[in-house]
């Protein structure tokens, strides 16, 4: 079950118990898995096409507080796959769209919003009372700096991308000595201009892919770990998923 440490006399209120009724009835989550998925943290990094998703299921299943980051302002290429964005979106900055919708969306939790890129915060600093880390940007260059600072900190990672009519999933637990990180699995930031803006990608399978983000951090908050350190790949073409293990690099930089 949940890692949290919950209060014996911590419960779901009428409203709660309500609103997460079908949670509850799920073998696997229950109350108490309820209160856990209260109780947590989830970081956000990226609002694009697969935080949209990502971020819709975790305010919809009652994360109690969810941080967006993202420093990129609403353009109308975006709206075929940013599903939280209208064309009245168009110039607004996306966090504060975001956070506004997916407020309204269940007002029970708390959603908080940091307007700047990753790399002009302080992420270490961010991530002392965060769960799990969601990476949803969409360059090799933020995706090896987030793994290096997740790594650094003993932050549980879930990163997912999406191209042309692929996508990829991998989770990460850093509190764990033998883990991997997403160094060993990809040593290089190379190509990493290779994004939906320069290649191109078929919408749905950046939903399939921020869904699939929202459920592994979900089911890591539950405790269930049985997925990590797993490389999932997507073919929308051929509607099949292939799934690797990944063990630590002994020559990997980053996590040892």
């Amino acid at each position: 079950m949940p890692e949290h440490h919950l209060n014996p006399d911590m419960h779901l209120d009428y409203k709660e118990f309500v609103r997460y009724n079908r949670h509850v009835m799920t073998n696997g989550i229950g109350e108490e898995g309820q209160l856990a998925i209260k109780s947590s943290h989830v970081l956000i990094i990226g609002l694009g096409g697969l935080g949209c998703p990502a971020s819709q299921y975790l305010t919809a299943s009652g994360v109690g507080t969810i941080t967006l980051i993202d420093h990129d302002i609403i353009e109308s290429s975006n709206l075929q796959r940013q599903v939280l964005f209208t064309e009245q979106d168009i110039g607004e900055q996306k966090v504060d769209i975001a956070q506004l919708r997916l407020q309204r969306l269940n007002p029970l939790i708390k959603v908080n919003g940091i307007t700047k890129s990753i790399l002009n915060i302080n992420l270490s600093e961010l991530l002392n009372d965060v769960d799990v880390v969601l990476d949803c940007t969409d360059n090799a260059t933020t995706r090896h700096f987030i793994n290096a600072t997740c790594v650094k900190n003993k932050v549980k990672l879930v990163s997912a991308s999406a191209i042309q009519s692929q996508g990829q999933l991998i989770s990460f637990d850093f509190a764990s000595p033998d883990s991997p990180c997403y160094q060993c699995v990809f040593p290089s930031a190379d190509n990493q201009d290779l994004n939906c803006s320069t290649s191109g990608v078929f919408s749905p399978v950046l939903g399939v892919l921020g869904s699939l983000q929202a459920t592994e951090a979900l089911r890591l908050i539950l405790g269930k770990t049985n997925n990590l350190n797993t490389l999932s790949l997507f073919d929308a073409w051929g509607m099949a998923f292939k799934r690797f293990k990944v063990t630590k690099d002994p020559k990997c930089i980053c996590c040892h």
